[in-house]
């Protein structure tokens, strides 16, 4: 790297370490690399997606996690964990009145969401009880609004792609009632010190049918109905929503492509981790020999040597730290609470026994 290169390279990142300046959050060129530089690796291949018709779904890029392929709904589930309510048939989900909110099994953060909806038809009633549903990112705190706003009114920003309470939609480009409508929705997750201070917010950016709604904004915290409630400290991923209302609003084609991932798919499988049902997280939990386990919120969180570690899953038997490699695996196929766990730490494997 020439000297003028380094000098740049070393005032940018002094002034993005003081704050001065308000774009430092956002994406630079890596200073690693000459411009132009023949040696720097090439962009992966990829297939692109295939534009969906009236009647028939399309297919997702090459490198995207599949979400909901119109065949069943093995990749989704109740809030708590448990099957979901919600209806498959003809290619396409459709929630069920009372079901309750579904959910990812698999956690995700910054990502690119590819969401197909549609509307019931023939429409019946007025503004926010007109095909209401919602997309959730970071389980259910933000919300692009799925609403049937074709020559419908509503509250500009609870209307069909608003992120809600917050930010109306720049444009209103709502396809009629029944006719399948795309979401394209960019989401930078939001990230907290170790304090649970918030470092940087959420930002989003939304094409509704191709037309740019949202572009790149600010949340100012979770969206909510009738406060603007502040940000509250949560995980970098978690799973994805869609949210029952009471109307049956339909969804088909659902993938994502995780950003700023490992090049290695195994690797950024197992750091994503999945939410599972917290009435197997609390058969876990209790004391072994060496280590004691507990559950906080949606995750377990182990003891190990006098010091505590926030676990992810990577299976519903397999759960991992982020900050520390540290592996812990309870016994497949048992029924109620295990009597043993397998624990290491960077190598090896030590067996504890349950004392409580």
């Amino acid at each position: 790297m020439n000297s003028r290169k380094s000098l740049l390279t070393s005032t940018v990142l002094n002034l993005a370490a003081l704050g001065a300046l308000p774009w430092a959050c956002f994406a630079q060129p890596d200073p690693n690399w000459l411009d132009h530089d023949r040696n720097r690796p090439q962009p992966p291949v990829v297939a692109p997606a295939t534009p969906s018709t009236p009647e028939q779904a399309g297919k997702a890029p090459s490198d995207a996690t599949v979400l909901f392929d119109g065949k069943d709904l093995s990749q989704w589930s109740s809030l708590d964990g448990s099957p979901t309510k919600w209806i498959t048939r003809d290619g396409y989900m459709e929630c069920v009145k009372g079901s309750g909110y579904i959910r990812t099994r698999q956690n995700f953060g910054d990502c690119q969401l590819h969401v197909e909806w549609a509307a019931p038809v023939p429409a019946h009633g007025e503004g926010q009880g007109r095909g209401n549903s919602g997309v959730f990112l970071g389980l259910d705190r933000y919300e692009i609004q799925v609403l049937d706003s074709y020559e419908s009114k509503t509250y500009a920003d609870g209307s069909a792609g608003s992120i809600y309470g917050q930010y109306p939609p720049l444009a209103n480009v709502c396809r009629p009632p029944g006719q399948w409508q795309t979401y394209d929705i960019v989401y930078t997750a939001p990230r907290f010190d170790a304090d649970g201070k918030l470092l940087s917010p959420v930002h989003l950016t939304v094409f509704h049918n191709g037309v740019l709604i949202q572009n790149n904004v600010q949340l100012t915290g979770p969206t909510s109905w009738l406060e603007r409630a502040p940000y509250q400290p949560h995980p970098e991923k978690q799973p994805i929503s869609l949210q029952d209302h009471g109307n049956p609003v339909r969804f088909r084609n659902i993938w994502l492509r995780e950003l700023g991932q490992s090049d290695k798919k195994e690797v950024a499988s197992r750091t994503a981790g999945l939410t599972l049902p917290t009435s197997l997280l609390d058969s876990y939990a209790g004391k072994y020999d060496s280590v004691e386990i507990t559950r906080e919120g949606s995750q377990l969180v182990a003891l190990v040597g006098g010091v505590k570690f926030l676990m992810f899953a990577e299976s519903p038997t397999k759960f991992f730290a982020k900050t520390t490699d540290v592996q812990i695996e309870f016994p497949a196929g048992v029924q109620g609470k295990p009597d043993r766990l397998i624990w290491s730490v960077g190598e090896g494997a030590n067996e504890a026994k349950r004392t409580q």
